[in-house]
Formats: structure tokens, C-alpha cells, sequence
């Protein structure tokens, strides 16, 4: 049995959850999130709860049931009290700005790198440029945003510079051993 999927979704009080067959809105002091569920699952609403159910025990059938029920939860979650992924810019003369809503990148290129953030997405950043903090309601929409991010000048191995997220861990290599006399 999926323990995911069976678990039932909690809806908090100013959140607002509406159920159209295979589509669900949710609602809420955030935003607003609609997405379609795969058509074997069903959605039911009891009371201040979400219930995914599934067909049968297929495995088809179980590995949906737990995907669409932690799509689900992200929904309620993002709505309710948003989500944030936090980059950290490392490197001599590295750094991001704001100009306006867009983010401004100093990576060591000849120029700028300005990027415009997409509809739900806003930027902050702190700590002399170094910390970048992308908010929003849409777990993917951030992750994506932020992998885009971290594509743009990736940390390498030797003196750690580029940019990376928060919690990631670069494995250091030493350098070159030198001429031995």
C-alpha cells in the first residue's frame, strides 16, 4: 500500500479547495494553483481534508496515487504559506541585485546577466548580493527558476566559486601537488 498516497491532506483554515473531475483549484492568501490529475484518481473533500483515492493495486495505479497526492499537498502548502529556495553566490567580484522585480548576475562574464522573473516568481537578496532568495506558491516553477539559476556559472570543484543553493555541499579537490625538488 502506498503510506503517501493514503495519507489524508490537510486544508488550512483560509485556503479554499474546489474540485472539477479531474481538475482541482486551490485557493488561498498566497495564490491561486489549478492542476489536473491523472484521470484514474479521484479527489474527495471531507470536511478540512483532502482524500486521493485510486482505482486499484495495480502498480500503475499506486505509483500515481502517491504523486498526485504530493502534487496535491504542495498545492495546499504553496497557497497557504509559499515556498523558498535560497542560492548563494560565491567568488570574487560574484554577486546579485535587484533592479526593479528582475535579478541582476555578476559572474564573471563581460557582461550582466538580467533575469526577468516568471509570472508568481519575486527575487530578494541580502548580505551584500551573496544570498538570492526565490519565493513563490509553486514548488516546480521555483526549483526550475533556481536550477536555471545555478546553470548560469555552476560551482567547481578547485576554489568553490560560482553559484549553488544554500544547503548543497561542493566537494573540494586539492590543486596541483607542484614540482617536487
Amino acid at each position: 500500500m502506498s503510506r503517501i498516497g493514503k495519507k489524508p491532506i490537510e486544508i488550512p483554515a483560509k485556503v479554499n479547495v474546489s474540485i472539477k473531475g479531474a481538475d482541482v483549484t486551490v485557493k488561498g492568501p498566497k495564490g491561486e494553483l489549478t492542476m489536473t490529475l491523472p484521470p484514474e484518481m479521484t479527489v474527495k473533500q471531507e470536511e478540512n481534508t483532502l482524500v486521493v483515492e485510486r482505482p486499484s493495486d495495480a502498480r500503475h495505479h499506486r505509483a500515481l496515487h502517491g504523486l498526485a497526492r504530493a502534487l496535491l499537498a504542495n498545492n495546499v502548502n504553496g497557497v497557504s504559506t509559499g515556498f523558498r529556495r535560497t542560492l548563494k553566490i560565491e567568488g570574487v567580484g560574484y554577486n546579485g541585485d535587484l533592479r526593479g522585480k528582475d535579478l541582476v548576475l555578476k559572474l564573471g562574464f563581460s557582461h550582466e546577466v538580467v533575469i526577468n522573473p516568471p509570472p508568481g516568481i519575486s527575487f530578494t537578496a541580502e548580505e551584500k548580493g551573496t544570498l538570492i532568495h526565490i519565493d513563490g506558491v509553486d514548488k516546480q516553477l521555483i526549483g526550475q527558476v533556481a536550477a536555471n539559476i545555478r546553470e548560469l556559472r555552476p560551482p567547481e570543484p578547485y576554489l568553490g566559486k560560482g553559484v549553488r543553493y544554500s544547503d548543497e555541499v561542493i566537494r573540494r579537490k586539492a590543486g596541483k601537488a607542484g614540482k617536487a625538488k
